[in-house]
């Protein structure tokens, strides 16, 4: 009896949650019983609220993304209006010297050119940016897919320093100065170039190899002890270009800016979450 009693207790339960639904023939009626449909959940749980943390952070990094692009190309205008200044004269104090990283600056003075050293492989640099393949051949022939870049001690005139210039960009088949002799000048010479500082090893490149006059990174101060030169740097722009010489003005100004791409991508993570979880979590809908 009590077996009876709990079977229609649990077909009274299942009756209040469906919907009868009754249609009839000509001689007998039939009884369709129709499930309505789940509601929607009303209450989130710990995991939607934990969930919902992806959307909210997609949408921050989205965010940080904007503002690091803005940085990012103010840096770039500024470089640029830095290297197109008008030049002054080279500084005396180091400390000085610090500060006008991407600054021209005028020096006169003759080249070292027994004591040249290199800065390679390199790619060669037009317009500010590495140049394509395609653009590497000059209207003076001068071609390569790849070179170095020739760093030579300058001793300054009516100054008792010798600095490093970058001369330029040569391909690695006239790396060696006898294959360019024109261009390695003996007299006294004007130079305008561009201020650089340090540069810290960058990561996964190995280290400079210790007494070799080939670097991988611009190590200003094993080029000095190299050299025997002052810490100070420049790179000649190619107003000093001369034929069957190095390649001038082979300072990167074109900064890596790819934030537009990490700003679609973390705003489109942002909003496709956040239809799923509202689908899910507020509508009820398995996804």
């Amino acid at each position: 009896m009590s077996r009876i009693l709990q079977n229609l207790k649990t077909f009274q339960t299942r009756l209040q949650k469906a919907k009868i639904i009754f249609t009839q023939t000509r001689n007998f009626k039939f009884a369709e019983v129709v499930q309505e449909p789940s509601q929607p959940g009303k209450k989130i749980g710990p995991l939607g609220w934990f969930l919902l943390l992806i959307p909210g952070t997609t949408f921050g990094l989205g965010t940080w993304q904007v503002q690091r692009k803005k940085w990012k190309e103010s840096l770039i205008t500024k470089l640029k209006a830095r290297t197109s200044s008008d030049p002054v004269e080279l500084p005396h104090s180091l400390e000085e010297i610090g500060k006008l990283e991407y600054y021209p600056v005028h020096v006169q003075g003759h080249f070292l050119h027994d004591k040249e050293i290199y800065i390679g492989p390199r790619s060669l640099i037009k317009d500010g940016d590495a140049a394509t393949t395609s653009s590497l051949i000059s209207s003076k022939g001068r071609n390569a897919a790849h070179g170095y870049l020739v760093v030579t001690p300058f001793k300054l005139a009516n100054r008792e320093e010798t600095i490093l210039v970058n001369r330029g960009w040569v391909p690695h088949k006239r790396r060696d100065p006898k294959t360019r002799t024109v261009g390695q000048i003996d007299k006294e010479v004007d130079v305008i170039g561009v201020i650089r500082l340090h540069e810290p090893r960058p990561v996964f490149m190995p280290a400079n190899t210790k007494d070799s006059n080939c670097f991988l990174y611009r190590d200003l101060l094993q080029m000095c002890e190299t050299t025997g030169a002052d810490p100070i740097f420049i790179d000649a722009t190619d107003e000093f270009d001369i034929e069957g010489g190095p390649i001038g003005s082979q300072t990167r100004i074109t900064l890596r800016n790819e934030h537009l791409s990490y700003i679609l991508t973390w705003y489109c993570l942002c909003g496709a979450s956040s239809i799923m979880w509202y689908l899910h979590f507020i509508k009820g809908i398995k996804i």
